[in-house]
């Protein structure tokens, strides 16, 4: 890893309907030694204030994967307060790439999301994808 020796934080947001999908998601990315994801499931502790929890782990995080599937889209949730407070972080950083919009399924993307290019999982190649642009990002740190 050039740069820094720190790994890159990763943030995972989903509809909690999609936590299977998300968690093996969870297990690909942090096999990768240089990558270090937060997924509400694995890193909260009893007791603590996931409220508080999740918007610090969003702020320190170098990229957030938005989930997305139509169960996301359905109903409004925590993971659309989330979406907000990572939209309101990447409006401070240049260009770099910060939110990366995953298609679990075939589904809409959000509006505020429209302006980012997405990933399908469920399509050939879509993995290798998603994680050339976490790779991509491991080396600009």
């Amino acid at each position: 890893m050039s740069g820094s020796n720190r790994p890159l934080k990763v943030f995972l947001c989903y509809a909690h309907s999609d936590k299977e999908l998300v968690h093996k998601l969870y297990n690909r990315v942090t096999k990768k030694a240089e990558i270090e994801a937060w997924l509400d499931v694995e890193k909260l502790q009893p007791g603590q204030n996931w409220e508080y929890e999740i918007r610090k782990a969003i702020l320190k995080s170098d990229v957030v994967i938005v989930c997305l599937s139509r169960a996301f889209n359905k109903h409004h949730g925590y993971r659309h307060e989330e979406l907000k407070i990572a939209l309101e972080k990447s409006r401070i950083l240049s260009n770099d790439i910060f939110i990366i919009p995953v298609r679990l399924e075939e589904c809409d993307m959000p509006e505020s999301l429209h302006h980012l290019h997405q990933v399908d999982l469920f399509k050939t190649g879509g993995y290798g994808r998603l994680l050339r642009a976490l790779q991509g990002q491991v080396k600009s740190k």
